[in-house]
């Protein structure tokens, strides 16, 4: 039950933020955690695959399949923190991420959320009767509308387990990335200026470029030639596209029932009233005939309804 609530809550906030955007008829932002979700976890072609591709280019592995899972971490004890992730998924070879997109600057410690989100992706997986080298590595990835590495330009950044001093990795269970949306903006510029040409970007910033950009009006002409070369964020594109026109589609059709009903209800309303002074009219002639025939007030309101005001003044 909790999780069909968690689920029905993302929608509602989804609808919210889409008829909030219809209105002021601004495109939507994948840069909102909601339609970062829903892009890549609708139950459709362009979904599994835009998010099978942004995949591999963050991972730079080749991913040909991925499902994504439930999204809640089930602590390890009663009185643990529960955690739910943005988009919790699993490869074919048993290998698993988490993709997080953080609007704004959180309370949290960043970093060590994603170290913790790390850790628990590890725990659920089945352990009884494995061997170590038969645990499956884990990615933490992170879009983030916030530097956390305010001194460095380099986007991404990826963390493992490596020495202090030598700097040899431990082993290959674990990766986490960065990815600073804001650092896209120097290299925006220069796109925009006609100084650098996106081709030359490496695919996982390509994505990000497509994230971070999509909703701004002045990136549309280099967006839409970016989906339009990249067979992956064309998918994205229209999983977005194809958000908006189902949700407004069912908006049309509401507002075409409650006309409806409305109308059905101004019917009714007529018919009543007009039936109702059909009574009175009806009342009215008995009160007359009543009162020509000397019957006292009292008895013909007894028997019409009618107030002795208006038996009086008939």
């Amino acid at each position: 039950m909790e999780i069909l609530f968690k689920r029905s809550r993302s929608d509602r906030e989804l609808k919210q933020l889409l008829r909030k955007n219809a209105a002021e008829g601004k495109p939507l932002s994948i840069m909102d955690d909601v339609v970062f979700k829903a892009m890549l976890t609708a139950n459709t072609d362009d979904s599994r695959e835009a998010l099978r591709s942004l995949l591999s280019a963050c991972t730079r592995r080749p991913i040909s399949k991925v499902q994504v899972t439930n999204n809640d971490l089930v602590p390890a004890h009663l009185d643990a923190k529960a955690m739910r992730l943005d988009v919790n998924v699993t490869f074919e070879d048993g290998e698993a991420a988490n993709l997080e997109m953080q609007f704004s600057k959180s309370d949290d410690n960043l970093k060590d959320r994603a170290a913790l989100h790390t850790a628990m992706l590890h725990v659920r997986q089945p352990s009884r009767g494995r061997h170590y080298y038969e645990v499956k590595r884990v990615y933490q990835i992170f879009f983030l509308n916030c530097e956390l590495f305010p001194d460095s330009d380099k986007l991404p950044r990826r963390y493992s387990y490596r020495e202090e001093e030598d700097h040899d990795r431990l082993t290959d269970m674990t990766e986490i990335i960065f990815y600073e949306m804001p650092k896209l903006e120097k290299k925006m510029r220069k796109i925009l200026a006609g100084t650098m040409d996106m081709d030359s970007l490496p695919e996982d910033e390509k994505w990000c470029i497509y994230m971070k950009y999509r909703h701004e009006e002045r990136a549309m002409e280099q967006i839409e030639q970016l989906y339009r070369k990249e067979e992956g964020i064309m998918r994205a594109e229209r999983a977005v596209q194809g958000i908006s026109r189902d949700y407004l589609k069912s908006i049309r059709e509401m507002n075409i029932i409650k006309n409806e009903m409305d109308r059905a209800q101004r019917i009714h309303d007529r018919e009543k009233k007009a039936l109702a002074k059909g009574r009175t009219e009806e009342k009215l002639e008995i009160a007359q005939k009543m009162k020509e025939m000397g019957i006292s007030f009292e008895q013909i309101h007894t028997a019409t309804g009618l107030p002795t005001e208006t038996i009086e003044q008939m």
